[in-house]
């Protein structure tokens, strides 16, 4: 993708910084990169609303009468999601350089999220069945970030979702993240024999 499309993403890089490579989800697998929760959070709306309604129609009498509206309330989230992953999309562009990973989003706003290659410990490919139809998938990246819910931990990442090739972006982007984080710690051939710290230019062979 020609990164002029995307000049937001200058407002945040550095002046020594150059993008790698840009890319962008593709419409319908990005729709429903979700699709397997969205599924059972509207078959659970649907559940509650029927055997509510099942409840009241044998007992008139029950003071719960409204009680088929909670039911609603899972269906609009999900609702909820869906249009916001439909107006985000134009917005919506991964990116990452000889410093960081990059992503864009936000219908409203931009919002920006960037990691920096030192923070990320782990980097993986995955592909769901929607996605493998339409030949895409998606990279995850983890930075340290997790969520804690009963004494159950879940890791959270970061995620460019539904790119095209994401098998040879994800060779590309982890065989960068090792070249920087190795510049960062050792002495190597991508340094020259003067080092003057940051201002040292990537070149990727």
């Amino acid at each position: 993708m020609d990164a002029k499309k995307f000049p937001e993403f200058d407002s945040i890089k550095d002046d020594n910084e150059t993008i790698l490579w840009l890319g962008k989800p593709k419409f319908f697998p990005y729709l429903f990169a979700d699709l397997g929760q969205g599924l059972l959070t509207l078959a659970f709306g649907i559940l509650w609303i029927f055997f509510a309604f099942t409840f009241n129609a044998e007992d008139s009498q029950s003071p719960g009468s409204f009680f088929w509206l909670f039911g609603l309330l899972p269906v609009a989230v999900g609702l909820v999601k869906f249009l916001n992953r439909v107006l985000s999309y134009p917005n919506t562009a991964y990116a990452y350089s000889n410093r960081r990973v990059m992503m864009r989003t936000g219908f409203v706003g931009t919002d920006f999220k960037i990691i920096d290659y030192d923070k990320i410990s782990d980097i993986e490919v995955t592909v769901n069945v929607v996605e493998k139809m339409c030949g895409v998938g998606t990279i995850r990246f983890f930075s340290g970030r997790t969520k804690t819910e009963d004494d159950s931990t879940t890791k959270l990442y970061d995620m460019w979702a539904s790119i095209e090739n994401p098998y040879a972006v994800f060779k590309m982007v982890k065989q960068t993240s090792v070249d920087i984080k190795t510049d960062y710690n050792y002495p190597n051939a991508l340094r020259p024999e003067t080092n003057p710290g940051y201002h040292t230019t990537y070149n990727r062979t």
